[in-house]
């Protein structure tokens, strides 16, 4: 039996069951599903299951949130749902058909620009270390930098700059061998595309703003000519060409015969792709591109740049990265490097990671006498910090919800002070503290300003309302009661009728006449103790110290474990309400046996004027049975 079997077993049957299953995969930290019906997922249920850090729904696919162990998970998951996982490109396609026109456009452009990322971010912290060495006059009185008076840092600048315009001015050529990789046509024809957009044989589109028309150099065909014009750094021309190049080549396959398609299907489609390139798509997506780009830098360089980045610091994180829109600032930010040198948006963006990261900073304070709470909050937060937010936002913050607009506050105050100095990045770097290396020299001193704000304010406005909302969730209390472990009645020791139990040798306490067959936590604990032979007991160790002993049945130590099923592993810390034992309550009555079943306090602990609450009616999970302070 694996790890994770039980758990794989609740999942299933909270997620509808395998029939409700049209595929499953699983990546670094989250299991992947395209549900047949998403509605019949018990999302309040599997977000309560101990080994989930939350769930959410993205592009078509229900997602829920493991960790670092989901490889495991995955792995009993398939088991016991008796199906085979698929390759995370077959359960994009399932998840499609849960999707609407706009998200299949929003996920079409998050696959061409998820493969390019690290490229980007690589590129975009060259170009940060070499304005660090190049820009920055620290020497000399303020009058040199490090190239003007190292020849090595010289040196070292002039090569770097061979990766860093590898990056930006070649992106066209990335964009178009990841539009035909995601459309399953030939590869090579994109990269053949994609050169053709940045030859060195066209004017670079960097200079073109530099340019007199009269001076633009021209394909002259008699009767009409084409300026020859490059696309370096452009996004919407190459996604315009390579969309074009894809459905040529679909078309061609269908119409061309198998026995000449390997010369008509390429030919054709790369010829026409190319003409149309630089006849016509390239300079309307030349167009779009600097009016979306204009745009934009109107609203953040306007006279309502403030209002611009408040709601754009608030907005990021609740309606676009829970939905995935965040995505396309991807392409905003590209235009905007391309066109103006640097992106404004994208700082933005960073702060929105860190001030997530910092609300949950405040969950971390406000629970620090939760140890189990901290397992999800400290490695949501550092997560969050280095640029991935979805552990903070899903499995810490928008489940207690007030941290997440504490997150949302600060990121709007932060973007007000960072749109407010003008500060530009190089290029789309890491996400949380490390964007600071793509940030333009001159304005890191501000950026400074604006992560400060981001630290600042969500730690201090969570802690301030979670002091206040948190003693009622009974978040930085100790546990105060035992609920009921059995659904039954409830009865003093001395009714047991065992002179071990009933004279308290082992500790005072109380049993349970069950009328269920699962045994559950009664409180948050650690598995302190199970006997693995005979599986009819368990010792529990809570935060205060406490140690509690459940005992199912009388003398049911001579049944050997027949009957008796362990859901939980020694070691193991489990929330209360955990299923810990089921157990056949006709066994242990064939073999002789009260299924009466005990609750020993064997070490109080931190706990004071223990009260046990006998003589009622109880109910499993729900009925306090032990009171203490």
């Amino acid at each position: 039996m694996g790890n994770y079997t039980e758990d794989a077993k609740q999942l299933l049957h909270l997620v509808g069951g395998k029939e409700n299953i049209a595929a499953v995969s699983h990546c670094m930290t989250r299991m992947r599903f395209a549900l047949v019906e998403p509605a019949k997922a018990d999302v309040k249920e599997i977000e309560s299951m101990k080994a989930v850090k939350g769930s959410f729904t993205q592009s078509g696919q229900f997602q829920v949130i493991i960790g670092n162990t989901v490889a495991d998970f995955y792995n009993d998951f398939i088991k016991e749902a008796g199906i085979e996982g698929v390759s995370k490109d077959a359960l994009k396609q399932a998840a499609k058909k849960n999707q609407n026109g706009l998200q299949r456009v929003i996920t079409a452009l998050a696959e061409i620009f998820a493969p390019l990322i690290p490229a980007i971010i690589t590129g975009g912290l060259i170009l940060g270390f070499r304005n660090c060495i190049d820009s920055l006059y620290l020497f000399e009185n303020g009058t040199k930098t490090l190239c003007d008076i190292s020849q090595f840092w010289a040196g070292i600048d002039s090569f770097l700059w061979l990766i860093g315009e590898a990056v930006f001015h070649m992106l066209p050529v990335g964009i178009c061998w990841s539009v035909t990789k995601k459309m399953g046509t030939t590869q090579m024809l994109g990269i053949v595309l994609g050169l053709t957009l940045v030859s060195g044989q066209l004017l670079n589109a960097y200079a073109v703003a530099k340019t007199l028309a009269a001076d633009i150099p021209k394909w002259n065909f008699g009767g009409f000519q084409v300026n020859m014009i490059g696309y370096q750094g452009q996004v919407i021309p190459a996604i315009l060409a390579a969309f074009t190049l894809v459905y040529l080549e679909k078309f061609f396959r269908k119409i061309t015969p198998q026995v000449i398609s390997m010369i008509v299907v390429p030919f054709f489609s790369l010829l026409l792709s190319v003409m149309a390139a630089h006849f016509l798509l390239g300079p309307i997506g030349w167009k779009v591109g600097a009016a979306i780009s204009a745009i934009v830098f109107a609203g953040i360089t306007g006279t309502f740049k403030v209002v611009f980045g408040a709601v754009f610091g608030v907005v990021y994180a609740p309606p676009l990265v829970i939905t995935g829109l965040h995505h396309m600032s991807n392409a905003i930010d590209l235009q905007l490097i391309a066109d103006y040198g640097g992106t404004m948006l994208w700082p933005m963006i960073a702060l929105s990671n860190i001030a997530q990261g910092s609300a949950v900073l405040g969950m971390i304070w406000l629970q620090r006498k939760d140890p189990q709470a901290q397992e999800v909050n400290i490695p949501a937060c550092i997560s969050c910090y280095l640029g991935v937010t979805e552990p903070a936002i899903f499995g810490v913050n928008l489940k207690k919800g007030f941290p997440f607009i504490c997150g949302m506050i600060g990121s709007g105050i932060a973007a007000i002070i960072c749109v407010a100095t003008g500060t530009t990045a190089n290029a789309i770097g890491v996400g949380g503290i490390p964007g600071i290396l793509s940030i333009q020299p001159q304005f890191m001193a501000p950026f400074a300003i604006s992560m400060t704000a981001a630290f600042a304010v969500p730690f201090l406005l969570t802690a301030l309302v979670g002091t206040k909302r948190l003693p009622a969730d009974q978040v930085l209390k100790a546990p105060e009661e035992l609920t009921a472990f059995l659904s039954g009645t409830a009865i003093p020791l001395a009714e047991v009728g065992d002179g071990v139990f009933s004279e308290g040798i082992l500790g005072d306490g109380m049993a349970i006449l069950p009328t269920s067959d699962t045994l559950y936590a009664p409180a948050d604990a650690e598995i302190a103790a199970l006997m693995p032979d005979t599986r009819h007991a368990c010792g529990l160790r809570l935060e205060n110290g406490m140690e509690v002993l459940l005992h199912i049945g009388l003398d049911t130590v001579d049944m050997k474990g027949d009957g008796f099923t362990y859901l939980v592993n020694e070691g193991q810390k489990v929330p209360r309400g955990t299923p810990l034992i089921r157990f056949d309550r006709a066994k242990i009555k064939e073999a002789g046996h009260r299924d009466v079943t005990i609750c020993v306090i064997s070490n109080t602990g931190n706990a004071k004027d223990i009260q046990f609450h006998t003589g009622i009616a109880v109910k499993e999970k729900e009925t306090a049975i032990v009171t203490f302070k």
